[in-house]
């Protein structure tokens, strides 16, 4: 935007609208007068955008800020500029629909300790926590506690990506809007007790959540039912968590994209209220006892159905068990676990998927490990990564690379074709290809190191060999001197 201010005008396809007093405008108010404006269809015009750029500077300071080239959207409405100004302030970072997010990946859990959640006793009676899960008043660190089913402790990396959030949020409406700041936060306990919506990818549903504690471990630890709710399963998933009021604040659906799958992870419903009988029912198969009794065992013997299994013969109709046959009483609490842990943090607090930078150290880390389990066939495994994954990003690499368009290193004009003329028709800028050769053939030579050393099916194997030849016929030339027609006669 920085760049583009200095042309003074662009030509942008984007929504239209009359202001009675001041005239034609991008935004639905006014900039100048503040009054409502009535819209115009989109259409491709020549906008001041030194003017627009100067307007949101006087309202709210300057900062480097990075646009896009036209809206995908079906309206082309665009954002306030003061927003994205303010998101650069602040470094936070924007998704297609006008929130801000943060990912984490899914842990659940059902209890935790003062200590491990780095929350202070008196907070946490603050939050509704005043007695452990034996009912005991809570007075030490050392004492568990049973999670309401809606809070959420999230890492400290997250806690701190969500204060400058909350600082974009009260800088927007103070400054933006002209009235008083919401969070005021200044340290992260000070994000204790504000709500949340989690959003898993490709649903368009979010799950309103509170926080109430922070885990050096890189995941988002919540309750098996609120990750239930985001329609997960808890095996690992990386999900975002947005502040709830910003999400409230700048989310439209006239943001998304006009095409299909423009609606997903969007948060187009927000359910408030958590009813465990309405998540999925994976949820409901989970254990809550303290113990399993010698029938349990039995039954696992028999090789009983593990839905009729013994789990609970204290109770005389066998009824607790698991969480599925207390629906219909109150599923929100005195769930029982079996087994205490010190920390559940654990001594790992990030995955080496994370630590290990290319893609060739992540593999080996992989197939070492299905080296030494017996539960695998460690050549199942590197059939299953070719088949589902290199080979699969590779073809479609290839397919994008055959499908690119090129650009102008000078004014990022995009051409389908070069021009005849080999440079850029506009200003005569270098063209430079989108998709490189690289990207497309990044995963090849791991594959083929895969497929030798742990010896997949031949027919495996000739498919990576036919794709090696057809990316060397696309890439590599092989005429060494130039020919005539004569040569080949």
């Amino acid at each position: 935007i920085n760049f583009a201010v200095e042309q003074k005008s662009i030509n942008v396809d984007v929504a239209g609208y009359e202001c009675p007093a001041c005239g034609f405008t991008i935004f639905s108010v006014c900039p100048e007068c503040r009054r409502n404006t009535i819209p115009k269809a989109p259409e491709k015009r020549d906008i001041n955008i030194k003017r627009i750029w100067a307007n949101a500077i006087k309202n709210v300071g300057t900062a480097k800020v990075k646009g896009v080239k036209g809206m995908i959207s079906e309206h082309k409405i665009p954002e306030p500029m003061e927003k994205g100004i303010l998101r650069s302030k602040n470094q936070v970072f924007v998704f297609k629909d006008g929130t801000i997010r943060f990912d984490a990946t899914d842990s659940p859990v059902t209890h935790f300790k003062p200590r491990e959640i780095g929350v202070s006793i008196e907070l946490l009676n603050k939050l509704g926590y005043t007695t452990d899960y034996l009912g005991q008043e809570l007075t030490d660190r050392e004492q568990i506690v049973e999670l309401k089913v809606q809070d959420v402790i999230i890492p400290l990396s997250g806690a701190a990506y969500l204060q400058r959030v909350s600082k974009f949020v009260d800088d927007l409406l103070s400054k933006f809007y002209g009235i008083d700041p919401f969070y005021n936060v200044t340290s992260k306990e000070d994000l204790l007790g504000h709500l949340v919506v989690g959003l898993a990818p490709h649903t368009s549903a979010g799950i309103t959540g509170r926080l109430v504690g922070f885990t050096t471990a890189n995941v988002c630890y919540a309750h098996p039912y609120w990750h239930a709710a985001k329609r997960r399963n808890c095996d690992g998933d990386e999900d975002s968590v947005m502040l709830f009021l910003e999400t409230l604040l700048n989310f439209s659906k006239k943001y998304l994209p006009a095409k299909r799958g423009g609606k997903m992870d969007a948060p187009l419903v927000i359910t408030t209220t958590l009813d465990p009988n309405e998540v999925d029912s994976e949820a409901h198969k989970m254990e809550i006892v303290r113990n399993y009794p010698l029938e349990f065992y039995e039954d696992t013997w028999k090789q009983v159905n593990p839905s009729n299994a013994r789990l609970d013969m204290n109770n005389k109709k066998n009824k607790r068990g698991i969480v599925g046959n207390i629906l219909d009483t109150n599923p929100y609490i005195n769930l029982e676990f079996t087994h205490d842990t010190y920390d559940i943090h654990g001594p790992v607090t990030s995955t080496r998927y994370v630590r290990l930078k290319s893609m060739a150290d992540k593999v080996n880390a992989q197939m070492k490990v299905a080296e030494k389990i017996r539960a695998i066939d460690v050549r199942v495994v590197a059939e299953l990564v070719l088949n589902s994954h290199f080979l699969r990003d590779t073809y479609g690499n290839l397919r994008a690379f055959a499908r690119q368009k090129f650009r102008c290193v000078k004014c990022n004009t995009s051409y389908r074709r070069v021009p005849l003329v080999g440079k850029c028709t506009k200003c005569g800028g270098r063209l430079l290809l989108t998709v490189s050769e690289m990207s497309v053939r990044k995963y090849v030579g791991i594959s083929v190191q895969l497929g030798e050393k742990y010896g997949v099916p031949d027919y495996l194997k000739q498919r990576l060999v036919l794709l090696q030849k057809e990316l060397d016929s696309l890439f590599t030339n092989d005429l060494s001197k130039q020919v005539s027609l004569s040569d080949f006669m």
